[in-house]
């Protein structure tokens, strides 16, 4: 899981404020959720915003920025206060510590020093039992073609795990051009995607939850633009900005990709600390998984966080044998979604999830057992010793898929 810290700063000086506001933006484990120029307005602030760090630069008046250090740390005591001076008086340090800041820093700030304070008071804040409240998991859902059940994994995934009262979860519908999250929840979304883009400067948490239409289940979702010509206002520098807000906001993020792979669905997959690939056991579906991993082990890492579901298990016509498929993948199966092709029509039709649908069925439980296993990790064969070289590496496993290669 990835921590992002929510700050908000307190500067006089409109020189230093934007320099810090700059370098803070520039980072992927912050979110800066407020900024002030006024020393007596600061508190107020905090006591809105419930930020995780409070930044407070002293040089304006170092008496009044000392007092509001005493005076933030008493009223709002899980909010880290780090002080930040071109002066590095020993005197000045000692008073703002003894005031209640956590980490002092000269200016100008170097943005590894400030990213090593951040880190410290993450870790202080993080790393005891309340990790979980604060920290986001990203979970991109992928397909090895269309029609494979991307989106219906990603709205179930997300409602089933909306149900657990201590998870906040949105679902952001990355399929720009035909992304239909929004008619498996029988939503009629406010805003869009696009809608937040053109807003994320002024956007703040609050404002955020208020931009995604939130389902009964309790998940919040995000979805495509309605028209085509908005699309052309997502842009990589946007989407990062939005997904770092949504981490910042909810304890899961789920993503629902489109099957172009393309520069944003990328950005997505770069910052999920899951991807769940969504297969059925069929020779197009199996073959692309299979140039799908050979792309992903090019970026470090990457490999290692993709986990292959099977839908639709069970569907005899056509597939390709569990066995073959997992022989020739060199890769176990994370989960199967057993086939249930009536209660998914209903699902789909009726615009409701399968928790309120269909509670009881094994569709549904294999979602919770997804979820389950998503929030407990366990070891996989292949990392238990299996590996996949024994089946001859990526180019071996590609020409198995070629027609007359690979039989069910």
């Amino acid at each position: 899981m990835s921590n992002v810290l929510r700050l908000a700063l307190v500067d006089p000086n409109d020189s230093s404020r934007e320099t810090l506001k700059a370098m803070l933006l520039g980072m992927d484990t912050v979110w800066l959720e407020a900024d002030c120029s006024r020393y007596e307005f600061f508190p107020d602030i905090v006591e809105q915003t419930t930020p995780d760090v409070g930044v407070i630069s002293l040089d304006t008046d170092s008496t009044a920025a000392i007092r509001l250090i005493e005076r933030i740390t008493h009223e709002n005591p899980n909010t880290a206060l780090l002080a930040t001076s071109a002066v590095s008086d020993g005197q000045l340090i000692l008073q703002a510590i003894r005031a209640g800041a956590r980490e002092f820093l000269t200016l100008p700030l170097v943005e590894d020093e400030l990213s090593a304070a951040l880190g410290r008071i993450g870790q202080a804040k993080f790393g005891g039992g309340d990790a979980r409240n604060r920290s986001c998991e990203v979970i991109a859902i992928a397909g090895a073609t269309g029609g494979v059940g991307t989106t219906s994994t990603a709205v179930n995934l997300g409602c089933v795990l909306a149900e657990e009262s201590r998870n906040s979860v949105a679902l952001l519908d990355l399929d720009l051009a035909l992304g239909d999250a929004d008619v498996f929840l029988d939503a009629i979304p406010d805003y869009t995607l696009a809608d937040v883009v053109q807003n994320i400067g002024r956007l703040d948490i609050q404002l955020l939850k208020k931009s995604l239409t939130k389902h009964s289940s309790g998940l919040y979702l995000l979805p495509r633009p309605v028209e085509l010509h908005d699309l052309e206002a997502i842009d990589a520098e946007s989407l990062r900005k939005v997904i770092g807000l949504l981490k910042a906001s909810f304890s899961h993020l789920i993503v629902d990709l489109s099957k172009t792979y393309n520069a944003l669905d990328m950005i997505a997959i770069e910052a999920a600390s899951k991807v769940l690939l969504v297969t059925q056991l069929d020779l197009p579906c199996l073959r692309n998984v299979v140039r799908l991993m050979m792309s992903f082990e090019e970026t470090e890492g990457l490999a290692d966080r993709v986990e292959i579901i099977v839908n639709r298990a069970g569907l005899d016509a056509g597939q390709i044998s569990l066995k073959k498929a997992k022989e020739t993948l060199g890769r176990e199966i994370f989960a199967l979604l057993p086939n249930d092709y009536r209660t998914m029509v209903e699902v789909r039709n009726n615009g409701v999830p399968l928790i309120t649908q269909a509670p009881k069925a094994a569709l549904t439980q294999a979602f919770r057992d997804v979820a389950h296993r998503l929030g407990n990790p366990s070891p996989t064969e292949s990392e238990e010793g299996e590996s996949s070289e024994g089946h001859g590496g990526a180019e071996s496993r590609w020409k198995r898929f070629w027609p007359g290669a690979a039989k069910a």
